[in-house]
């Protein structure tokens, strides 16, 4: 009995596996893992019985192919977006321990009262101030100049220019170096509004000369030119040719405009989006917030810190001092660059309805020295380009002398807004803007992609805080007789 009901057992094992393998030859539907496991593409179910219906090539197949590793350049592997995401989490973790260990060190520093009371503490003698109000007398004056053209010679009329231009750079700086009330603060800003200015009016000048002699040449019928009203403005805006843009509504939309070029037309926004420009002045208010705080916390003690070893000479010291100081001084830099660049002059744009919105370019890929500095500062970089650049090469200057003299003025205007208001004159930064003309040439001629691009970085990591502990250190032993 026992052996019928094992063979039972058998025959009936022996029936389940006849139906099955009938079923599988069938019609009927089958599940993916069934198909799977049957085509041989999954592990065998039943090992030994059911292996003749597996392929075993896939077993046999080679597992290794003529590869690169993925870190190798060879590989053509480009995504690290995970490595990126880990530079960005130490990044932050490195700058939250110093923080944390400047808050242990120094307490909390920030004080917006104190920056406030700069402002107050003398509420009826403000010369910085003063100085800003003055800078409104000049557009009238620039103004009378161009609607005269016509009634004075073109030689007067340029000895007047020159005057006024020239009055725009002396009178400020007179009065920042005589005035003892001026704050360098003070004293920045005040520059930097009669710098733009000079910018603007000079461009001003340049472009109705042009629309002079468009129009002249046309009278003379010399030539065939296009009409100096034709812009890409957007519709709903009139249209004004020369000399009908000669008004005060013309000039002090450019004065305001987020731009250093002057033309007839400029392209017009067709409305004021109120959302982006609540977001823009969110921005301006946080940020200017941010900035104060962290030049108060971060910047000022390290500062102070960086005097003895510069005084002292201490090589090891004042490197120390200079790498510390570098995170926070680029820190800020970049939180200047967007408030500055993006936040506010998007905010003005968009309140005036200014429709060319490129302030700026993809300047952190730089790969050369010159295309960052063609790139970060687009108001500037075309005004250079319109006004200075394009002009020297129609008088046939070399190229290379060319790129040397706009860097030439740069460093100038650096120095400008620099050493006045420090009431002390060291070139610290000039010699940092000529420096860039040698450097430019070993980056462009020695270093390609990546290491070109991290030779800007580095420069603009290394090379400003050098320049601030420098005319800092200057200035400690000017005013305060070398005591810290």
């Amino acid at each position: 009995r026992g052996c019928r009901g094992s063979s039972t057992q058998t025959h009936r094992g022996d029936r389940r596996v006849r139906r099955r393998i009938s079923t599988t030859g069938s019609g009927r539907s089958r599940k993916p893992n069934e198909d799977a496991r049957l085509s041989g593409s999954g592990p065998p179910s039943v090992p030994g019985t059911f292996l003749g219906f597996y392929s075993q090539e896939r077993f046999l197949s080679s597992c290794h192919v003529l590869q690169e590793s993925l870190l190798s350049s060879a590989s053509g592997y480009s995504n690290y977006r995970g490595i990126l995401n880990w530079c960005v989490v130490m990044l932050v973790l490195s700058n939250a321990r110093l923080f944390l260990e400047n808050i242990i060190k120094y307490g909390i520093l920030v004080d917006p009262i104190q920056v406030v009371s700069l402002f107050l503490k003398d509420p009826y003698s403000w010369p910085a101030a003063c100085l800003i109000i003055g800078e409104q007398s000049f557009e009238p004056f620039h103004l009378g100049h161009e609607k005269s053209a016509g009634t004075i010679s073109e030689t007067t009329g340029r000895i007047l220019h020159v005057f006024n231009l020239a009055s725009l750079l002396i009178f400020p700086s007179a009065a920042v170096l005589t005035v003892p009330s001026v704050t360098p603060v003070g004293g920045v800003i005040s520059l930097g509004i009669y710098t733009v200015l000079f910018l603007k009016l000079y461009s001003y000048q340049e472009t109705n000369k042009w629309c002079r002699e468009i129009r002249q040449a046309k009278l003379l019928g010399l030539k065939q030119s296009p009409s100096v009203a034709q812009s890409n403005g957007s519709m709903g805006h009139t249209h004004v040719s020369y000399p009908g843009n000669l008004t005060h509504r013309d000039v002090y939309y450019f004065i305001f405009a987020p731009t250093l070029c002057y033309q007839l037309n400029f392209p017009r926004s067709p409305r004021i989006r109120k959302r982006f420009l609540l977001r823009r002045l969110f921005e301006m208010l946080f940020f200017m917030q941010l900035l104060v705080g962290l030049i108060q916390q971060w910047m000022v003690p390290t500062i102070q810190n960086s005097m003895k070893p510069f005084q002292e000479m201490n090589f090891s010291r004042m490197v120390e001092r200079l790498l510390k100081l570098a995170v926070p001084n680029h820190l800020i830099w970049l939180i200047f660059f967007y408030w500055f660049f993006h936040s506010s002059m998007n905010f003005v744009a968009e309140l005036l309805q200014f429709g060319d919105r490129e302030f700026y370019k993809d300047w952190w890929n730089s790969e050369t020295v010159t295309y960052f500095w063609a790139n970060w500062n687009i108001p500037v970089h075309k005004w250079c380009l319109r006004h200075f650049y394009k002009p020297m090469l129609k008088k046939g200057i070399n190229r290379r002398l060319a790129q040397t003299a706009v860097f030439l003025v740069s460093a100038f205007f650096h120095e400008y807004l620099v050493s006045v208001p420090l009431r002390m004159f060291r070139l610290w930064a000039f010699m940092g803007m000529m420096a860039q003309v040698p450097l430019a040439w070993f980056v462009s001629r020695f270093l390609n992609g990546n290491y070109g691009n991290a030779a800007v970085w580095i420069s603009l990591i290394i090379g400003q805080p050098v320049a601030v502990l420098m005319y800092v250190h200057d200035y400690y032993v000017l005013h305060y007789g070398g005591s810290t």
